[in-house]
Parts: C-alpha cells; sequence; structure tokens
C-alpha cells in the first residue's frame, strides 16, 4: 500500500507540472497532441477533440506533446509557429505550477499544523552556540545573509557553511542581539552543527501570516535545492548521494509506514509534505538552464530574444536530443544506484 500511495503523490506532482504546459498551450491556441501520464507503453488512452489522453505503464514521468514542438510544422497552430514570448510562457508554466502546487500544500500543512519557529530549546555543552552565548528560549531570525523562519533552517545553514563563521541574530525578551559562530563537527552524526536543539514548538499564526509563512517554505526548499547543487559540484556531496525515482518512493514508503503507526491523519500530512518537498525540487530543477529541461528551452527563447535571431531548428534540435541523452544515462545511473542502495543498504 505504502508504494503505491508514494507512486501516486509522485504522479500527481508530474501531472501538475504538465498541466501547467497543456493550459498555458490552450492559452495561446497551441495545438496538444498529446497529454501522458507516465512513460513507455500505453495503458489506457482516449481522444477527446484534438488531443489524445494517456496513461503509461511507467508512473516516473509525463509529456504534453505540442504539434511542432520537437519538428517543423504548417500548421497555424503549431508551437513553433508562436512568438518567443508565447513558447516561453508555455515552457516556463511546467515549473511555475510546481511551484504553485507546492505552495498551495504548504499553506494547507501550516494551517493544519503550524509550524516549528526557529526557538532555542537547549544548547549542547562545549559548542559553538553556547559559546556564543545563545541560551535556551532564544529565536533565532538571521544566520549570515539568509533570514530564518523555521527551526530547519538552523541546521540546513549550518551543513551549508561547515568551514565558515557567520553572524547569527537573535531575539531574547523582545531584544535583539547578534553573536558570532563557527559550526563544529558532531562526531556521531559527521555533520556540523552550532550545537543548538528544539523542534518540539508548535506555531500558528493568521491566514495572512500564513500565506507569508507559505512563501517562506518555498523559498527554503530552493534554498535547499540550489545549495546542494552547489555542494555537488564542490565535492561536498558525491553523485552516489542523488536519490532517483525509485529511492524516493522508497523513502516516502518507508515515511508512510511510520506515520500509520500514529494515525491516518498522520500519513496524509505527511506525504504532503513530501509533496511540498518533491514538487518545489521538480520546479528548480527544470528551470536548470540544461538541454531538454525547460530552462534549456527558455534559455534558447531568451537568446533569440537578445539577439533577434532564430535559432535553427535542426541545431536546437541537437540539443535538446543530446542533452535528453545525457538525462536518461544520469537517470538510469541513479536508478541503478537506488536499487542498489535497497538491496544491500
Amino acid at each position: 500500500m505504502q508504494i503505491i500511495v508514494a507512486i501516486l503523490v509522485f504522479s500527481f506532482i508530474i501531472f501538475f507540472h504538465e498541466l501547467g504546459h497543456f493550459l498555458l498551450a490552450r492559452a495561446n491556441d497551441v495545438k496538444v497532441n498529446e497529454f501522458a501520464i507516465g512513460m513507455g507503453p500505453k495503458l489506457l488512452a482516449w481522444t477527446k477533440g484534438e488531443t489524445t489522453y494517456c496513461l503509461k505503464l511507467l508512473p516516473f514521468g509525463g509529456s504534453c506533446s505540442m504539434e511542432g514542438e520537437d519538428e517543423e510544422s504548417s500548421d497555424e497552430r503549431a508551437f513553433n509557429k508562436k512568438n518567443n514570448w508565447q513558447k516561453f510562457l508555455i515552457v516556463f508554466a511546467g515549473p511555475f505550477f510546481n511551484f504553485l502546487l507546492a505552495f498551495i500544500l504548504a499553506v494547507i500543512l501550516l494551517i493544519a499544523a503550524g509550524y516549528n519557529p526557529a526557538v532555542v530549546e537547549d544548547v549542547i555543552d562545549g559548542y559553538p552556540a553556547q559559546e556564543a552565548g545563545i541560551e535556551a528560549g532564544d529565536e533565532i531570525i538571521r544566520m549570515g545573509g539568509y533570514n530564518v523562519h523555521f527551526y530547519n533552517e538552523i541546521g540546513i545553514y549550518s551543513l551549508f557553511h561547515q568551514n565558515e563563521t557567520f553572524d547569527v541574530t537573535y531575539i531574547r525578551d523582545g531584544q535583539k542581539y547578534t553573536t558570532t559562530v563557527t559550526p563544529k563537527l558532531y562526531e556521531e552524526t559527521g555533520r556540523y552543527l552550532i550545537g543548538v536543539s528544539g523542534n518540539t514548538i508548535v506555531r500558528r499564526t493568521g491566514f495572512f501570516s500564513t500565506i507569508a509563512y507559505g512563501f517562506y517554505e518555498i523559498k527554503y526548499q530552493i534554498y535547499v535545492v540550489l545549495n546542494s547543487l552547489k555542494m555537488l559540484f564542490t565535492g561536498g556531496l558525491s553523485i552516489n548521494d542523488l536519490s532517483g525515482p525509485v529511492g524516493i518512493v522508497k523513502s516516502m514508503g518507508d515515511t508512510y509506514n511510520q506515520a500509520a503507526q500514529i494515525s491516518v491523519i498522520s500519513v496524509i500530512l505527511t506525504m504532503m509534505n513530501y509533496a511540498v518537498l518533491l514538487s518545489a525540487n521538480l520546479g528548480v530543477m527544470n528551470l536548470l538552464p540544461i538541454p531538454a529541461l525547460d530552462g534549456g528551452r527558455i534559455l534558447i527563447y531568451i537568446i533569440e530574444g537578445i539577439t533577434r535571431r532564430k535559432i535553427p531548428e535542426n541545431v536546437e534540435g541537437a540539443i535538446n536530443l543530446a542533452g535528453f541523452v545525457l538525462l536518461m544515462l544520469l537517470m538510469v545511473f541513479v536508478m541503478g544506484n537506488d536499487i542498489k542502495k535497497i538491496i544491500a543498504p
């Protein structure tokens, strides 16, 4: 059951992404030939109007195939006949819908469960926070140049700034104070910490503040993805640390089992939290300027808009094909790595 739920969540996020492309294609009068959820052979297909809707065998992916998207077409409603601004909107809509879904779910979670503020409940002896004068009851609001709103942000900022010294601003009895810390290695976990603990305090806010905290949650997720990618390229993380669909579904399944032991509500909230994380991640990853991804196409439209020159269709097609092949090879590697971790953890 847990695997089915995980796959359904994963598939819904992809569906929402493709729905963004679909709706903006329709809004710009582009002919959509096929709207599919999944990859591989078709399990179910039906045609309504000019569009064929499909459910495919492998639930890891989806597509919104538009006339003239990857080939020349003389159809006046073809994607390649539209101007760069229309193309930009259609392609950008996929990642935007991922951020929109993540935001909506984050707001629902905040209303239902509240959030954990960055309030220090205790400090660890001999660690930087204690040495810098931070005490239980202090609320951290800024680390370096990063505004903190959630308790989880304390640990994640320390992770991304392991060998750095940075300012920490906190509130105590209504007054702001600033001190300086350098994360210290915690040998039991191998992570660098400033040495605070908490995460049991739950806070709820009014409607407008909840909306604001929904945006803060998306900001946090984007920050994590971008800095994780940075660590991947700087050696802080290895490619073996990446997880693909198989690893994600396995992780979601394990979390589902833990939540199921508590209550049905716990399962729902946990899966929604996963959906926020995955949807925001998918939005960021698709905006990377990599051929075959939405971000790669957007980069081409921006270049064409600046230079006022059209990149030849065959060149654009070759670039996207090369990017697609590389992405598929990476997916196969990551999937194999996920399977290896499951078989021999």
